[in-house]
């Protein structure tokens, strides 16, 4: 039935419109798909006028006594279709999770035709709040951006929404608000880098702490054992580690609060891999139970590992030492159980997948973001070269600015003349360290920065994109399932 009404649809408007088969939808005698034009996509509505009038959108025929409905994907017809079809977030239930952050809005479709291939479950919506900054857009933009393109791919399985690398309850709030199904807390902004302050500081601040009788009754000579390695909490170490993460887990804590008091069903993540120094053993085991005394029911932590974990390049370091260090960390996750450890910055990190894999037994939450938006910017480099030039110098200029929030230590001088590249080697310049980190880390420059009111790059980045859209799904699918293969436990 859903074919002939497709077939209908077809003739009656001549090939128009291209189909996407993938999203064919039926509901009782209701039918739904996506098409698209040379500009833009639509949801179609065939269905009777009481099913139509959920709708905002233009009666454009009718088919048989169904009326032909066209409607834009706004936030409006994508809260019906979420509805409609109960196509949620929810909370993750597998052991490996990975997260596909998606700063254009476009890629959802070509995640989801990798995960059938994989035991994954994959967040679809995920954007950090310096990511939204930076390319002007919100929560609610990015999980309609991915229920769209879950809708068109015709993915039925679940999925999750990742507030990410929030530090604001407000922001929290403003997740929680769109039904996001989990929340990444980054409490950065109050971890104490204790090298750069005075020592007498230090020791005033802990002196006074109303928490350290407390603390010092819980943890000092306190050993801890696990299968095959012991840490002994002296109190020089105790001193150091409560000093640097206490307003860190009181900032944690108040922000579960505020989730739990407004969600009742939630992963939440605690992010503590954007500090100066690695977290060391005992310092994991302190967080955790910190937390857990507190009340926080945490299903994901993101540590500092030893090394460089830089932007969209892979792992900088002795992974003889990272691997030293993670099988630790491993035996303490699995002692305390409860909670799985999150990598960050996980894009393109081929060298370490395999011993995260095998020390975490397959229990772990990769996250990605940048390198879809370099697969997007390699799809139009092999486009439009011409484009791709104009966007690497002016990135070039933004360079210093934008880099001041990443820790990236590319050498710009090092990236070749763009203009001296032939356009047959231009996409190539992408396999560059150096050029993946400039076009990493310049993407919010690049997509708002506008001269008289109208876009720079940012409205011909998405008509390359939508006139190229099967190429730009195979980079994504191709690049992407470079990091689920080497994922699989």
């Amino acid at each position: 039935m859903a074919e002939n009404i497709v077939e209908k649809f077809e003739k009656l408007f001549k090939g128009k419109y291209k189909i996407y088969y993938s999203s064919i939808r039926k509901l009782e005698k209701s039918f739904f798909f996506m098409i698209r034009d040379q500009k833009q996509k639509y949801l179609i509505s065939i269905a009777k006028k009481r099913i139509c009038e959920k709708f905002e959108g233009k009666k454009i025929g009718r088919i048989n006594d169904l009326d032909i409905l066209m409607c834009p994907t706004n936030d409006y017809n994508c809260k019906v279709i979420r509805t409609l079809f109960n196509i949620n977030p929810s909370v993750c239930k597998k052991n490996t999770s990975f997260g596909f952050g998606d700063r254009l809005g476009l890629a959802t479709p070509a995640h989801t035709t990798l995960i059938n291939k994989y035991d994954v479950f994959p967040v679809l919506a995920q954007q950090s709040v310096r990511e939204l900054s930076r390319t002007h857009r919100n929560f609610k933009d990015v999980l309609d951006s991915a229920i769209w393109g879950i809708f068109e791919s015709g993915y039925e399985g679940e999925f999750g929404a990742d507030a990410d690398h929030v530090k604001d309850i407000n922001d929290l709030m403003q997740a929680a608000y769109e039904g996001y199904s989990m929340y990444t807390v980054d409490p950065s902004d109050h971890v104490k880098n204790i090298d750069k302050i005075n020592q007498g500081e230090l020791v005033e601040f802990y002196k006074s702490h109303p928490l350290r009788k407390e603390i010092e009754m819980i943890y000092s000579g306190k050993v801890f054992s696990f299968e095959k390695s012991k840490f002994t909490m002296e109190d020089k170490e105790l001193f150091r580690i409560f000093v640097t993460y206490v307003d860190a887990i009181e900032h944690v804590v108040k922000c579960y609060e505020a989730i739990k008091n407004t969600k009742k069903n939630f992963d939440f993540e605690v992010s503590i891999d954007e500090t100066s120094i690695p977290t060391s053993p005992l310092a994991h085991i302190f967080i955790v139970h910190e937390l857990r005394r507190r009340g926080v029911d945490f299903q994901t932590l993101a540590l500092r590992f030893v090394g460089q974990w830089q932007k969209a390049i892979d792992y900088i370091g002795d992974l003889s030492v990272l691997e030293s260090e993670l099988s630790m960390h491993c035996e303490i996750v699995k002692s305390l159980s409860g909670y799985r450890l999150s990598l960050h910055s996980g894009s393109d990190k081929f060298s370490v997948y395999r011993i995260f894999t095998h020390y975490c037994d397959g229990k772990l939450h990769v996250k990605t973001a940048g390198t879809s938006y370099l697969e997007a910017i390699r799809t139009v480099a092999e486009a439009s070269p011409s484009l791709y030039r104009n966007i690497h110098k002016y990135a070039l200029t933004c360079f210093e600015k934008d880099n001041t929030s990443y820790h990236v230590t590319a050498d710009i001088n090092k990236i070749p003349d763009v203009d001296n590249v032939e356009d047959s080697k231009v996409v190539n310049l992408l396999d560059i360290p150096e050029v993946r980190q400039l076009i990493h880390i310049t993407y919010g420059s690049v997509l708002t920065e506008k001269i008289n009111g109208k876009y720079l790059f940012r409205d011909e980045i998405y008509r390359i994109l939508h006139e190229n859209e099967f190429l730009h799904y195979k980079r994504i699918r191709d690049h992407l399932g470079k990091h689920l293969e080497l994922l699989k436990n």
